[in-house]
């Protein structure tokens, strides 16, 4: 899309709620899934209206692996259909956002003589599933091979490897990208607009009550069909439909956390990802560069609560180090994260004992209530497209939404993803900059402060964009989702603090909540806020659940 990007003025974002409109569509939830929902409706025609309590992606939908992938894991695991499908669906991201997701090239060291004859064998398998769609042909490599794409590799007993080709992103801002395309195709969008209450007229779902999260005012939207799309927390919006009606409804969600570490790119130099398939306790070890450093992840933890800020767990932090130190042949240490994060995977619960939340299957589910409300959740980043599809096959046959004719996102390109002929997006690995805007960093350039940096690889210009057109509220919203710093190195973006609070009171002139922020930052940097202190794995409150 190549026209001048939308701005989102936030009392012209709230004029248009106020107005007395039927909304075709209501989604509830801006992450990943509702917003594939909201953009995929917008474009056949639907009147839209999304809101999303915090910030677009603040919860799941920002703390990925920032992969866009098949599931080497779910092919072991013998599903099948999920790997096929979001082999297919890997190449819709790719080519929508160009500037946002791009091929990355995996390499599987190999430490035992059988390793690489049958992982290689199950790789090809993953090829031919991938069929046309594929974006690389998997290799079987030598101990050399290996050392030379994996320079950090740890050499002793290195029997060989294997080299295959999955992708990578920056969720968080293909998520914004998503809202953004939605918003230019009709569709309303607020950040920090809670959903209260589902309205009901004869024990149907008709509308939404509504709270804006800075002023406290409250509205009330009709809508012909509503979807929660909420994630981990789909349940709080379901069950309190159902009270309504008089019904008690069983839990769909069964959290698991996903924790995942920052370190310093030095650990593993290149440009190729390193993938263990199998730890010593069965899980998988993920090393990616990613905007300049190197992701380390990830865990797979059962969790009974569904916070929205969870923190890491001492076991998850000990076991991600340790495992990194059996394959990389410099060990990082707790003293080397520059960052950690925890993200809850919304896992649909199976009947019966849950047991491992290793063994759920990744699938997405779509139920329909009897007040008519469409429920989603499950699924992963790279099937959002084809779950949108879904969710809104099942609000036509619910009889709530008009057909207007199938989906046209396959082919769609996402805000910025028009670049100049010719020329070539930079690779996600590198360090954060202008290329992340794609086809608007020449505007991103002119704006004032495009020569000023406030952190590296953030402007004040990046500030003014993000306040002006990406419905930035928060130093937060800047930090760890318009420009990654939080999620890359939380000291620095905590040193930068300050200086984004006075740009952002500058655009939306009141306060943007610097504190809580750097509260926040200190927890991703394992440090105690009021001294600087590293936390060492002593089980500290701050790992534990909350």
């Amino acid at each position: 899309m190549t026209s001048a990007p939308l701005p989102t003025d936030r009392t012209a974002l709230l004029a248009r709620l106020a107005e007395p409109l039927r909304y075709d569509l209501a989604v509830v939830g801006g992450g990943a899934t509702g917003l594939g929902v909201a953009l995929d409706a917008a474009q056949r025609g639907h009147r839209v209206l999304l809101v999303e309590a915090h910030d677009f992606a603040k919860g799941t939908s920002s703390r990925a692996t920032k992969l866009v992938h098949g599931g080497v894991r779910y092919l072991a695991q013998g599903d099948i259909h999920l790997v096929r499908e979001a082999l297919h669906e890997r190449v819709h991201i790719l080519d929508s956002a160009p500037h946002l997701a791009q091929p990355l090239a995996f390499v599987m060291p190999s430490y035992k003589l059988w390793e690489t004859p049958f992982y290689g064998v199950g790789l090809k398998m993953y090829d031919l599933l991938a069929g046309r769609a594929g974006l690389g042909a998997t290799q079987w490599l030598g101990a050399g091979q290996t050392q030379r794409l994996l320079p950090g590799v740890q050499p002793q007993g290195l029997k060989g490897g294997v080299k295959y080709w999955d992708g990578q992103f920056d969720d968080a801002r293909l998520a914004l990208a998503l809202a953004r395309t939605a918003a230019a195709h009709g569709a309303l969008a607020i950040n920090y607009c809670e959903a209260l209450e589902v309205l009901h007229d004869a024990g149907q779902a008709v509308g939404l009550r509504l709270r804006d999260a800075e002023s406290g005012r409250e509205f009330r939207v009709q809508a012909g069909c509503i979807v929660n799309a909420t994630g981990v927390w789909v349940d709080t919006l379901r069950q309190q439909d159902a009270q309504l009606a008089g019904q008690k409804l069983a839990p769909m969600v069964e959290p698991s956390q996903g924790v995942h570490v920052v370190v310093d790119q030095a650990f593993l130099p290149g440009e190729h990802a390193l993938l263990v398939p199998s730890t010593r306790d069965g899980r998988e070890l993920f090393a990616v560069p990613w905007l300049g450093k190197l992701i380390l992840g990830t865990t797979d933890t059962p969790r009974g609560d569904v916070p929205l800020e969870p923190r890491p767990l001492a076991s998850e932090l000990d076991f991600i180090l340790t495992e990194a130190a059996r394959y990389l042949k410099r060990a990082p240490t707790h003293a080397d994260i520059l960052s950690s994060w925890a993200g809850l995977r919304p896992l649909v619960r199976p009947g019966g004992d849950a047991g491992s939340t290793k063994s759920i299957s990744r699938e997405h589910t779509v139920r329909v209530a009897r007040s008519g409300l469409v429920t989603v959740t499950g699924g992963k980043w790279t099937t959002y497209r084809a779950m949108a599809e879904d969710v809104l096959a099942h609000c036509v046959d619910s009889g709530r939404l008009a057909a207007l004719g199938p989906s046209r996102t396959a082919g769609l390109k996402l805000v910025g993803a028009d670049l100049p002929a010719g020329s070539a997006p930079v690779a996600i690995s590198q360090p954060q900059g202008l290329h992340s805007y794609g086809a608007e960093a020449p505007l991103l350039a002119s704006l004032p402060g495009a020569e000023r940096p406030l952190a590296p690889g953030l402007t004040e210009a990046m500030v003014r964009f993000a306040a002006r057109h990406e419905y930035a509220r928060t130093v937060e919203d800047v930090l760890a989702r318009r420009c990654r710093l939080l999620f890359l190195d939380a000291a620095q973006a905590a040193r930068a603090a300050p200086a984004v609070a006075a740009v952002l009171q500058d655009e939306l002139g009141r306060d943007a909540a610097q504190a809580p922020f750097e509260q926040l930052a200190a927890a991703y940097a394992q440090q105690d806020a009021a001294t600087g202190a590293v936390f060492s794995n002593s089980g500290m409150s701050l790992n534990e659940p909350d």
